[in-house]
C-alpha cells in the first residue's frame, strides 16, 4: 500500500480573534476568522481535505483447459476425451483445488460420419504458484488435443471492498495529520471530528500507458496488468481547542 501526499485546505474558526491569513506556506491554505453566532464549537473548527492511493495485485485467477477430439464412433471419442479429462481433474485435486472451484462442461456433435467432442475445465486459484504448476504439468504430460489457455486474473468482491476501505482510511489519516500540524502552527489543539465526507473515489487497473499483454506474455505481466489502484479523497471538519495553560505551581 502506498499513500500519496495530501493537499490540505483548512479553515480555522476560533472563539475569539480578528481575521488572519498565512501567506508563507504555499502547501497549506488556511484562514482564521471571527465565528458567527451559530458556531457549533466554542473552540472553533478546522476543515481539511486529504487524499491517498493504494494498490494491490489480483487475489484470484481462472485457468481454463479444453480437451477436444474426433472419432468415428461416440464411444471412441467419449473414451478419448474422458481419459484426458480425468487426468486434468486429478491434477487439480493434487494441487488442492476444491471441487466447488472447478467447473466442467461437455459437448458432442456429429458431422458426416465423425463425432466431435469437447470438454472444458475452468478452475479458480488463489495460489498462483500452484496454478502455474498445474499449467506446466498439463502442457508437459498431455498431447495437442489438450489446450491450456492464459490465466484470467481478477479481484474478488471482498478484496476490492477491503482495498476501497484502506484507501479511505489512509486519506482520513493523512487529513488528520495535516490538521494536527495546522493547529499546532497557530497554537491550537486538534479536537474530535465533527464531519467526515468522502469527496472522491477512483479505481483503475494496470498502467494507463501499458498495452494489454499478448497471450505469450509472462505471468508477472498479466498480474501487473490486472493490478488495481484505488484513490480516495475526503473532507473532514474537526473541533479545535485552545492550548491549555500550564498550571501554576502552588
Amino acid at each position: 500500500m502506498a499513500g500519496s501526499p495530501s493537499r490540505v485546505y483548512a479553515a480555522l474558526v476560533p472563539a475569539r480573534g480578528d481575521n488572519l491569513t498565512n501567506e508563507n506556506d504555499a502547501g497549506l491554505g488556511w484562514s482564521v476568522k471571527r465565528p458567527g453566532p451559530n458556531c457549533r464549537s466554542p473552540g472553533g473548527e478546522i476543515q481539511v481535505t486529504g487524499s491517498a492511493e493504494v494498490t494491490s495485485p489480483p487475489d484470484r485467477a481462472v485457468l481454463c483447459i479444453s480437451v477436444s477430439n474426433a472419432k468415428g464412433s461416440v464411444s471412441d471419442v467419449t473414451e478419448s476425451v474422458t481419459r484426458r479429462l480425468d487426468y486434468i481433474l486429478q491434477t487439480l485435486r493434487q494441487h488442492d483445488v476444491k471441487e466447488e472451484h472447478t467447473t466442467v462442461t461437455k459437448s458432442i456433435r456429429r458431422e458426416d460420419d465423425m463425432y466431435y467432442m469437447e470438454a472444458e475445465v475452468s478452475a479458480i486459484f488463489t495460489d498462483f504458484g500452484k496454478m502455474q504448476a498445474v499449467s506446466n504439468t498439463l502442457v508437459e504430460k498431455l498431447d495437442k488435443t489438450v489446450s491450456v489457455y492464459a490465466p484470467q486474473f481478477s479481484h474478488s468482491t471482498e478484496h476490492l471492498a477491503q482495498l476501497r476501505r484502506k484507501a479511505c482510511v489512509a486519506a482520513v489519516a493523512n487529513a488528520q495529520q495535516k490538521a494536527r500540524e495546522a493547529c499546532s502552527l497557530v497554537g491550537q489543539v486538534l479536537g474530535r471530528p465533527l464531519l467526515i465526507r468522502e469527496e472522491e473515489s477512483r479505481e483503475w487497473s494496470g498502467d494507463g500507458d501499458e498495452a494489454t499483454p499478448l497471450p505469450r506474455a509472462s505471468l508477472q505481466q498479466w498480474i501487473r496488468q490486472a493490478t488495481v489502484s484505488v484513490a480516495a479523497q475526503v473532507s473532514i471538519t474537526f473541533q479545535i481547542r485552545p492550548r491549555e495553560r500550564a498550571r501554576k505551581r502552588h
